[in-house]
């Protein structure tokens, strides 16, 4: 299976992995990408029979040429066959484009170019992106199945490379076991890769320049490719560990996500968890995982975003009862559903080989 350190699908992988352990499978788990972080690597060894290999090879997404990323394709293909793999999950499916894999491969559709593209740009990439939006499509057509973790994004996903919608499995996550302690807590909470222009970091800042209780936002400034986001009026946590995140969520009434583009969104789900009130934007994704669950705003408002959490902020009531609405809607995106969606597409990708030979 291969991982990055760089967003939510390490933790997709390391959940991911813990259940395949327990149902007999072994798992190596292929690092694209940066090296993971000392808290990432400490979350991985404690997956029983999980091994990781950081192979310095690049992300699809931060490969410079497609003869780099043709060359990171094979090399996993290499890798597989010298593991001996019955099955690969590839969570970047654009390198099996040009790779000859011996093993099934199921790929995975977290994200893409041309999908986000779509969101945040509203259009079709430039040409000079054009490799890379054909490699993406060539990748998912040499898979033998698809998965995606919302029916929004496997339709999206459909639309823009003319392939068969991939099975939806939605996220899971296991829940903190912080108990939520909201009482004499004012302020908004927000997490995510701030420094990608798709989760709406420039709109919470804006919003944040409206509300006057703290708007704290932890996750990453900086990009893998040196890009920095600077956010005045946001209280910015910078990168922290499942702890102490979990710490921030516990005691926030009110978490917000401006998101213009989000396959799934980790990130609210943790915040679900913890009872925290959900003020979302209104987009496809967030509309079908938290419907009736969550205040929603137009996306890329923020006097409107900004006025709803206030709104919120200003009645306890109303963010208790959110909250109570967003945890128990969180309840049903659990780790075992989803490691039971996607170890189903595994046997039926095996047993389509066993019958085909």
């Amino acid at each position: 299976m291969t991982a990055d350190a760089v967003g939510g699908v390490w933790t997709y992988a390391l959940d991911l992995a813990r259940a395949l352990g327990e149902a007999g499978a072994t798992t190596t788990l292929a690092v694209l990408g940066p090296s993971p972080t000392e808290d990432q690597a400490s979350a991985a060894r404690a997956v029983p029979g999980l091994v990781v290999l950081d192979t310095g090879l690049p992300l699809d997404w931060t490969a410079a040429t497609p003869a780099e990323l043709r060359e990171a394709g094979r090399a996993l293909a290499a890798l597989a066959r010298e593991r001996g793999a019955d099955l690969v999950h590839l969570n970047s499916p654009a390198l099996a484009a040009e790779a000859e894999f011996t093993a099934p491969v199921v790929g995975a559709c977290h994200s893409c170019l041309a999908t986000w593209w779509d969101a945040v740009r509203h259009g079709p990439p430039p040409v000079d992106f054009a490799w890379r939006v054909a490699a993406q499509g060539a990748g998912y057509r040499a898979c033998a199945a698809l998965v995606a973790p919302s029916n929004a994004f496997a339709e999206a996903t459909a639309r823009a490379y003319a392939v068969p919608a991939p099975s939806v499995v939605r996220n899971g996550r296991l829940a903190s076991p912080r108990t939520p302690a909201k009482a004499d807590h004012r302020f908004v909470m927000a997490s995510g890769r701030l420094w990608d222009d798709a989760k709406g970091a420039a709109v919470l800042n804006a919003a944040a320049a409206l509300t006057p209780a703290p708007v704290f936002a932890a996750g990453p400034l900086q990009g893998p490719s040196g890009g920095e986001v600077r956010l005045a009026r946001l209280r910015t946590l910078g990168r922290l560990d499942p702890d102490e995140l979990a710490g921030w969520l516990a005691g926030a009434p009110v978490f917000a996500s401006a998101a213009l583009y989000e396959p799934f969104g980790l990130g609210v789900l943790e915040a679900a968890q913890a009872a925290c009130a959900l003020v979302l934007s209104d987009i496809p994704t967030h509309r079908e995982l938290w419907d009736d669950a969550a205040r929603f705003v137009p996306p890329g408002d923020a006097c409107a975003l900004a006025d709803a959490l206030q709104a919120v902020l200003d009645d306890p009531e109303l963010a208790t009862s959110l909250g109570a609405a967003a945890q128990a809607r969180a309840a049903d995106y659990t780790v075992e559903a989803m490691s039971a969606g996607v170890l189903e597409v595994y046997r039926q990708v095996l047993a389509a080989g066993r019958a085909a030979a």
